[in-house]
């Protein structure tokens, strides 16, 4: 990383001394300063340039304590694990991004610089996120702010891109993470000017439109089918919105459109099925980047919200829709394995003969051409499960705390060498440990 400059500023002892608080603060790994002292404050451009760190009034924090509660643990890294990176907008910044979002009459040019520029001025602690590709370039624009339970999302945009779809969808799945994590029930997405490709990405993620944008619920809920459409009706009532009532008849279909629309929520008691897969850390390296990779993945695989995981043709009971967990069935050097490490929604099982799904799906896995060939049975035909919205867990499930969770619940655990149909209790209970608050 290159070093950079102080600017060409005087500089007297007691401000020397009023940079030496600043430096103490990126030592000590935090990105807000709080002071009184209005000639430390007229340091802030200083202290952002160099070193990160916000200089902010007493009356900031008092009005956005919990903002900066989360500031202090938020970091820009990597994307997925590709060369994709996230970092925030530097002040005076602005205007080189006019050229790459930039949308339509009203928001061009100076009026889109000023007005991204304003979201820094306004009380608001907004924080404005540029993703770039490996190459440096800009390609995603969003910025955010929570307001009580609901993220606020001031910007939402994607430049023409070669992944511009992808990307759109990619970030409307990491603004509901970013949501969850920070205990929001809803997302809101305000920008007058969103691109017809984000609009759209929008709509099929759940999102609905009204005069103040579009809208999301997140109902972190995962249990019983009225008590998730019992939240779900709770946060619309609150947003002056409307959701519908679901019980445990539910289809297959509506449950995993409800898990969709609501996502992060589960349905457990319907008959939308569950299966657990086993996957190789190499496999789950290069899908899901867990362990870490040491170097970046994909790009195309990494922004992606969709994946594909082959096997042979032998039928195992799987359908669509379903939802599936990934147990890591072994382990690398100085890595544990046999774990469950995340789930993700199932949404079609392909058998044909390798050539034919290698050519359909070579974008979205990470087998080449001999393994997907070698993943064929005696019949010559192999199995593509394409999946989508892969959940990483925050808490890895051993194999002995899953044996302990299927003892609690009567039943016997045997790691899967293949996909295997679980129960949906089972299901719950490992989801709900995967989620577990340590």
């Amino acid at each position: 990383m290159a070093r950079k400059e102080l600017p060409d500023v005087p500089l007297d002892d007691r401000q020397r001394a009023r940079l030496r608080y600043v430096a103490e603060t990126s030592c000590a790994g935090l990105q807000v300063l709080v002071t009184r002292d209005p000639a430390l404050a007229a340091l802030a451009d200083i202290a952002w340039d160099v070193a990160r760190v916000k200089v902010v009034s007493p009356a900031v924090v008092t009005l956005h304590v919990d903002e900066l509660r989360q500031a202090q643990v938020y970091r820009p890294a990597d994307l997925m694990g590709t060369a994709f990176s996230a970092e925030e907008i530097a002040p005076g910044g602005e205007g080189e991004l006019v050229a790459f979002f930039e949308q339509a009459e009203g928001d061009r040019g100076m009026a889109f610089a000023q007005r991204l520029k304003s979201l820094a001025n306004d009380g608001v602690l907004w924080r404005r996120e540029l993703l770039r590709d490996g190459e440096g370039h800009p390609v995603a624009l969003y910025v955010w702010a929570m307001d009580g339970r609901t993220l606020n999302v001031a910007f939402l945009r994607t430049p023409s891109h070669r992944l511009e779809g992808t990307l759109a969808r990619q970030l409307l799945f990491m603004l509901k993470r970013l949501g969850r994590e920070r205990g929001a029930q809803a997302v809101r997405i305000t920008d007058p000017f969103l691109s017809s490709t984000a609009m759209t990405a929008a709509g099929a993620d759940g999102f609905t439109e009204d005069e103040s944008g579009f809208t999301a619920l997140l109902v972190d809920v995962c249990g019983p089918a009225e008590a998730v459409s019992q939240t779900a009706a709770e946060i619309a009532g609150r947003m002056r919105r409307s959701a519908p009532r679901l019980n445990a008849c539910v289809s297959p279909e509506i449950a995993s459109v409800a898990e969709r629309v609501w996502w992060p929520a589960k349905l457990t008691d319907t008959a939308l099925p569950s299966f657990i897969a086993p996957i190789k850390p190499r496999w789950s390296t290069e899908l899901f980047d867990v362990p870490a990779m040491l170097v970046p993945r994909d790009d195309v695989l990494g922004i992606s919200r969709e994946h594909v995981y082959y096997r042979s043709s032998g039928h195992r009971g799987e359908r669509v829709p379903a939802r599936i967990l990934w147990y890591v069935s072994e382990g690398t050097s100085g890595q544990q394995g046999k774990m469950v490490i995340g789930c993700s929604r199932l949404d079609e099982v392909v058998i044909d003969d390798p050539d034919t799904l290698f050519s359909r799906f070579e974008h979205l896995g990470v087998y080449g051409h001999a393994e997907v060939r070698a993943a064929a049975d005696v019949s010559g035909k192999a199995t593509a499960l394409r999946f989508s919205d892969t959940e990483i867990f925050p808490v890895q499930v051993t194999h002995a705390r899953v044996t302990a969770l299927a003892k609690e619940l009567g039943l016997r655990w045997v790691p899967p060498m293949q996909l295997s149909k679980i129960s949906n209790e089972l299901f719950q209970a490992m989801y709900e440990e995967g989620h577990r608050k340590t």
